[in-house]
């Protein structure tokens, strides 16, 4: 193994869950790959049945459905033998510091363990990636183009370095659309399933769900009906137009249907 020194193990863990929201949804599969100090590694997996439907778009990304873990153990069921195994661990993966590790506390939290991060450290491959290639035109220039960007934040300068950089994306990654039509929506970062341009609304299945806040992934007509001042308060504040449109209809009764 690469020169790490450990004196205690380290666990790289990943989740599949029912959704994106980090107090709400639940865990269907995980993953965990243990390395010991003396260069030794184990692997284990294991399905669980999050006590709820899988939303489609869910089953669409990790491709496990409610008939897969209908026969699962629950989280209940596993945690104990879990916590133990993470006992004196430090922790590893990709983006949990975001959400694989609050989605884990919340879990052990319902069962009435306390998952505490506090003594362990933690390793996160994206953060490594982020720092070591930084998502900024001056990365970006030195990445592609092997040179340092003088003068950034001048306009021509930037300008310059980002068509220089388009070039040598276009010319180091043949996969890339050549059609710009193609290319736009390559391009297009927004979800598909959002319903306003900022993406504050957005489409789980057929029911229109909030998108942001604490109120994230409950249902738009639940929220008109049971926290009509969370809609007016979108449309007071310092909201897109077609965000505050979709909250003042709402308010009306009038809710947008989805289409084919």
């Amino acid at each position: 193994m690469f020169d790490l020194k450990l004196e205690r193990p380290l666990v790289f863990f990943d989740l599949e869950t029912t959704g994106v929201n980090v107090a709400r949804d639940r865990i269907v599969e995980i993953s965990v790959v243990k390395l010991m100090p003396d260069g030794s590694r184990t692997t284990r997996t294991r399905r669980l049945n999050p006590e709820m439907p899988i939303p489609a778009e869910a089953a669409a990304i990790h491709g496990i459905s409610d008939a897969d873990v209908a026969n699962e153990p629950t989280f209940r069921d596993v945690s104990r033998n879990l916590y133990l195994y993470l006992e004196g661990c430090d922790l590893g993966g990709y983006n949990i510091l975001k959400f694989d590790i609050p989605v884990l506390v919340n879990e052990f939290k319902r069962t009435g363990l306390d998952f505490s991060m506090d003594g362990r450290r933690c390793i996160d491959a994206f953060s490594i990636f982020c720092k070591i290639f930084p998502r900024t035109l001056v990365g970006a220039y030195k990445f592609f183009c092997g040179k340092e960007l003088d003068d950034a934040h001048s306009a021509e300068a930037d300008t310059l370095a980002t068509v220089d950089v388009f070039m040598q994306q276009m010319e180091k990654y043949p996969e890339l659309p050549r059609d710009l039509d193609e290319l736009h929506e390559y391009c297009d970062n927004r979800d598909p399933d959002a319903l306003d341009s900022t993406g504050k609304f957005k489409w789980s299945g057929d029911k229109l769900v909030i998108n942001f806040g604490k109120n994230s992934g409950t249902a738009l007509k639940d929220i008109a009906v049971d926290n009509p001042g969370f809609l007016q308060w979108i449309i007071r504040a310092d909201f897109p137009d077609d965000a505050k449109k979709i909250a003042s209809d709402a308010l009306k009764g009038s809710f947008p249907e989805k289409t084919a």
